[in-house]
C-alpha cells in the first residue's frame, strides 16, 4: 500500500491515530491503496461513484478511518433501524427520506452553514441498482452551500480508491453535472458489479430529486 498523505489542517479530522493505525492495517491487508488527496478545505462535498455494492460502504468506512477524515453521509433511512441505527449514526450516517428529497437539500445546507467544518459524502447514483440517471441532490447541496465538489471512485479492478481535483460547480446544472459523468466514465467497468454502474448519460432533470 502506497504512503497515505497526510490531511491538512483545515480538513475536518478525527482524533483517534489507533483507529486510524488499524483501518490502514486492515486496507493493507486487503490490498488496497489510496491516491489522490483532499483538499485542505473545511467545508467540502465528496461524491462516490461507481456504486454497485455493499462492499462499497465498508471500503469507504476504512479510508476514511485510515485518512482519520472526520465525514459525514447520506443514506436511505431504512438503514438506520434498530439495531444498526446507533453504529451507523456514530460512523457519521445521516438518515435520508427518499420522498423529502428537497428538505434534504434544505437541511445539508443549513448544516454547512452552521457548522464550522463539514465534509459530506453523497453517492449521486443513489442506489446500488441500475439508474438512467444520477439524482441532482449534491449539486443543489453544493451550489446552495456555496462549497466545492471533490470526485472520489472506487476501482476494484486496482483495488484503488481514489480523490480526482476539487471542482467548483456552476450555475448551468447539466453543464456541470455532465462534466462530472464524464470523468466517472473511465470507471464505469471499475466498480463490484459493472453491469451495476448507472453513468447517468440520459437527460438530466432540472429541479431537485
Amino acid at each position: 500500500m502506497q504512503p497515505i498523505t497526510e490531511l491538512g489542517p483545515l480538513t475536518p479530522q478525527t482524533d483517534s491515530p489507533r483507529m486510524r493505525t488499524v483501518c490502514r492495517w486492515i486496507l493493507a491487508a486487503a490490498g488496497w491503496s489510496i491516491e489522490g488527496k483532499l483538499p485542505d478545505r473545511s467545508k467540502f462535498v465528496v461524491i462516490a461513484a461507481p456504486h454497485t455494492s455493499n462492499w462499497d460502504f465498508c471500503v469507504a468506512m476504512l479510508v476514511i478511518g485510515a485518512l482519520g477524515l472526520q465525514a459525514n453521509w447520506l443514506a436511505k433511512h431504512t438503514l438506520f433501524r434498530w439495531p444498526m441505527g446507533r453504529v451507523m449514526r456514530l460512523l457519521g450516517g445521516l438518515p435520508v427520506e427518499r420522498t423529502q428529497q428537497h428538505g434534504v437539500v434544505g437541511h445539508a445546507i443549513k448544516m454547512f452553514m452552521s457548522e464550522e467544518k463539514l465534509v459530506l459524502a453523497i453517492t449521486p447514483e443513489g442506489t446500488r441498482r441500475h439508474v438512467t440517471r444520477w439524482k441532482t441532490g449534491f449539486y443543489h447541496i453544493a451550489v446552495g452551500a456555496g462549497v466545492p465538489v471533490v470526485p472520489a471512485y472506487l476501482d476494484y479492478t486496482r483495488q484503488v480508491v481514489g480523490f480526482g481535483d476539487m471542482v467548483w460547480l456552476g450555475d448551468d446544472m447539466d453543464k456541470a453535472v455532465t462534466s462530472l459523468q464524464a470523468y466517472y466514465a473511465r470507471f464505469a467497468q471499475s466498480g463490484r458489479r459493472p453491469e451495476l454502474y448507472g453513468s447517468g448519460q440520459t437527460a438530466i432533470p432540472s429541479s431537485q430529486d
